[in-house]
């Protein structure tokens, strides 16, 4: 980039430890000579330098002393302006002329002030006039050595940049609403005079003419500058920069045209450009850049050593065109768009002759070294990530001395709290290590997030927190699961994580059996039954004398489930009144059979189910959850509604406020509250909605890992096909409107279905949609799970194979029917529905299929 660097023409370093703004650079013949010189950094190039004792805001040169036209300097202080005389001396040594620096005048100002400008104000002759912007929005005008008048700016929030234009005779500034306003001097110099800021018993009676705005412009931004541009007499030229945009106004506000920029701005300089009906503007940015633009066109950007606060362009020493930047800790630099070349080549290097065989003999070690990391998945070995950092966590057996629940909606019942502690063990440095916990709701943690900026070598940390049950409805699992991240000496992030398993009695009590139920399943076993309360001994319930077949349940949140074991048959039998509920059982009750039989050194115990697939109980459930999204989208389009004619009423009711001679309401004020209540009860309604709508994302998992778990049992699947199957039921952590379980899942299964569980290459080819909506109803998804359970029945296997050189097809026993394309053969696949599930004397055959995606990755 040296090509586009700003040529240094004259540098320096001003003050020590200070800073500068834009009003603190002025360029003009401040001593009245004519001629500016400057060639070098020379030890004589500074020609004055004053302490005024107090800070300095910003410097001006013009005509502000009455009977000369010679040029003066005017300093603004937060509480006072100078005005300075600066002339030179020939001297007897060889620093040459001697500058003094004299004051002519000043005003102590009874506000503090912001800003200045000046200019001929009411096109007087041979003189300036200054106007002082006040911190609270007054304009103080000075006609040279006296005070004229103050004004106060209407709706005046905080001071903006403030320009005065010499053609209209008018200000503008930027008010804190984001918009520009002028306003006549003639109307300032007229209107009511502004002593305080309160209006006067005068002003009230009417007395005095009222200040108002001549032109305003909404440009919808904070301005940083203003400046103003008369290059011929007919018309000219308000620029505001603005904080990404900058502008260019005619002399009645209107647009003539505007540029959005590309990075932020710090200052700017609109200047005479050599084609007629353009002007060229210097715009610096925080990225140490200076862009010449002519009207919107970038003609050149050129890079400075500092990002610049103020920037003026000047002749000095007979060169035209110096660029002069001033940076806002003192780096003050004249600088000249040159392109001088660089000189500089790359040597040569030395060049010897190659030995292609040692060359063989590496790429083929490296070839080897990639093949061997490909095959690991990784590029460092699972053993030296693992043995980075170990996790593990210990739930504790008994229950909390005193509870850590807290704001609980479960009811009556005691809820317990359970401590779960973490344990860290490092082998080498770590930093950076941040701990998450996370458990299925309504389970809540104490804390769930832990944080550590370093650990030694061969240091160990243990973290512990409580998990209780906060909601009144069931977790979809008991499993949590902690995730640390960390990074590794050399940067590199890693992530490690355990599971832990919560205790069944942290959210269940012993229960009372019950007889009847409407909802029941039964478990085969291999093995003989084992005493229920072998399994389960803490839910053993006083009342009862014989519970060794019988066992009853009570969740917190009031739903009942019985376990019952026969005595003379392998089964086990769960009932609940609701289906969902039946799901944390049934998986406790397999995972303490298997840990049982694992214990007594049986290792060929096995569980399946022989009963019809419970479809319709979970389609139930879809519907219902299905329903809750549809009615929380009609809440929310209503609740837009509402909005929107609410806003529309405070509009007319402004309007009519706002207005000189006001009309009546028309009931508007009775339609405003009417519509208000109305706004009220929708958000609540749409809040009521959402926390049901959770609640029935809750209750559709559990009954979806409940049919998996079923399906696997049922149809003796392995693990990797179970990992399927969840991975295309439960994609989804949490339920949206914009992204819901229904398309998802159905997305999902059609993937398997055209897939892995197709007849024919012929459905294989056939292509998913690419974007996912919510459907009109679940008629769809119903029968494609449906059609899933039938291809499982007659033979179909789940996999996700990535072998080029697998079979395109799969042979199903029976037949499988096709993916259904029409209503009709949808019904028939309905219809067939009911003999799916009886028949089970079936041969399975397993046969993988060629380039199948992940299902993360499905969408319709």
């Amino acid at each position: 980039m040296s090509l586009f660097k700003a040529r240094d023409w004259w540098s320096t370093v001003l003050g020590e430890k200070e800073e500068f703004d834009q009003g603190c650079l002025c360029l003009a013949d401040v001593d009245n000579t004519g001629n500016g010189q400057g060639d070098g950094a020379q030890a004589e190039d500074l020609l004055l330098e004053v302490h005024l004792r107090d800070p300095i805001l910003q410097v001006e040169v013009g005509k502000f002393v009455s009977g000369t036209e010679m040029l003066h300097l005017a300093v603004l202080h937060s509480r006072k302006l100078c005005v300075y005389s600066v002339s030179g001396s020939l001297g007897n040594v060889e620093h040459g002329t001697q500058y003094q620096i004299k004051l002519m005048y000043e005003h102590n100002l009874q506000r503090t002030a912001c800003n200045m400008t000046y200019g001929s104000f009411g096109g007087v002759k041979g003189r300036d006039l200054i106007c002082i912007q006040s911190m609270d929005g007054m304009l103080m005008v000075f006609e040279q050595e006296s005070y004229a008048f103050g004004r106060f700016l209407p709706g005046s929030l905080l001071p903006g940049p403030l320009a005065y234009s010499s053609r209209t005779d008018s200000f503008i500034t930027v008010s804190s609403c984001r918009q520009v306003e002028s306003y006549k001097y003639q109307v300032l110099a007229f209107a009511t005079d502004a002593d305080k800021r309160q209006e006067t018993e005068q002003q009230k009676l009417g007395s005095g003419k009222r200040l108002v705005v001549d032109w305003t412009l909404n440009i919808g931004e904070q301005a940083l500058d203003i400046c103003i541009v008369s290059f011929n007499q007919s018309a000219s030229s308000v620029f505001v920069l603005g904080e990404r945009n900058f502008f260019c106004l005619k002399d009645n506000g209107q647009i003539r045209f505007m540029k959005k920029l590309d990075c932020s701005p710090s200052c700017f300089l609109p200047y005479c450009s050599v084609s007629e009906g353009t002007i060229n503007t210097l715009i610096g940015n925080h990225n140490n850049m200076l862009h010449v633009y002519q009207d919107v066109t970038l003609k050149w950007a050129t890079q400075l050593p500092h990002i610049p606060v103020a920037v003026r362009v000047g002749c000095l020493h007979d060169l035209k065109g110096v660029i002069v930047t001033l940076s806002d800790d003192g780096h003050l630099q004249c600088s000249y768009l040159g392109t001088d070349p660089s000189l500089f080549q790359a040597p040569k290097v030395e060049s010897r002759e190659l030995n292609y065989d040692e060359l063989d003999v590496e790429l083929k070690e490296l070839q080897k070294i990639i093949k061997d990391v490909n095959k690991s998945q990784g590029v460092w070995p699972m053993t030296e990530r693992e043995d980075d950092l170990k996790v593990s966590a210990v739930v504790s057996p008994n229950f909390d001395s005193v509870s850590q629940s807290t704001d609980v909606e479960v009811g009556a019942d005691l809820v317990p709290s359970v401590t779960v502690k973490v344990t860290l063990q490092n082998r080498v440095t770590l930093q950076k290590i941040r701990l998450s916990v996370y458990v299925q709701p309504p389970l809540v943690l104490t804390c769930d997030q832990f944080t550590f900026e370093f650990m030694a070598p061969e240091m160990t940390r243990t973290v512990g927190f409580s998990v209780y049950l906060k909601g009144s409805y069931l977790p979809s699992e008991l499993e949590g699961n902690a995730v640390v991240s960390y990074s590794r000496p050399t940067g590199i992030p890693r992530v490690s994580q355990c599971k832990f398993r919560l205790p069944l009695k942290l959210i269940c009590l012993p229960g009372q059996p019950s007889k009847t139920a409407s909802h029941k399943l039964t478990i085969d076993t291999n093995k003989s039954p084992v005493s229920l309360l072998s399994l389960f001994p803490g839910f053993a319930n006083q009342s009862e004398d014989d519970q060794v077949n019988v066992m009853g349940f009570r969740f917190l949140g009031g739903s009942r489930v019985t376990l019952l074991a026969s005595k003379t048959s392998q089964r086990y039998r769960i009932q609940s009144e609701q289906f969902e509920d039946l799901w944390l059982i049934t998986n406790e009750l397999i995972i303490r059979l298997q840990e049982y039989f694992e214990k007594q050194g049986i290792k060929d115990f096995a569980c399946s189910f022989s009963g019809s697939m419970p479809l319709q109980e979970y389609f139930e459930l879809i519907d219902h959850h299905f329903e809750l999204r549809i009615n929380g989208e009609k809440l929310e389009e209503l609740l837009s509604e509402r909005a929107v004619q609410f806003r529309a009423i405070q509009r007319r009711l402004l309007t009519r406020f706002k207005d000189k001679t006001p009309a009546p309401l028309q009931h508007l004020d009775t339609l405003l509250d009417g519509t208000y209540k109305q706004v009220i009860s929708l958000a609540d309604a749409v809040e009521e909605n959402q926390d049901n709508l959770f609640q029935s994302f809750t209750r559709l998992k559990s009954a979806t890992h409940l049919v998996i778990l079923l399906i696997g049992l049922w149809q003796k699947l392995s693990a990797d096909q179970i990992a399927i199957l969840e991975a295309a039921f439960l994609p989804l952590q949490q339920d949206t409107q914009e992204l819901g379980w229904e398309e998802t899942v159905d997305a999902a299964i059609s993937h398997l279905l055209k897939t892995c569980l197709s007849k024919s290459s012929k459905e294989q080819a056939l292509n998913l949609s690419s974007q996912l909506s919510i459907p009109k109803d679940t008629s769809r998804l119903k029968k494609h799970i449906t059609l899933l359970c039938d291809r499982l029945a007659k033979g179909g296997r789940l996999c996700l194979s990535t072998d080029a050189a697998a079979p395109q097809t799969m042979v199903m026993p029976g037949g499988c029917a096709t993916i259904p394309e029409s209503d009709l053969e949808e019904r028939s696949v309905e219809q067939d529905s009911t003999e799916l599930f009886t028949n089970h004397k079936h041969l399975i055959v397993e046969t993988p299929i060629a380039e199948v995606s992940p299902l993360q990755g499905v969408s319709e």
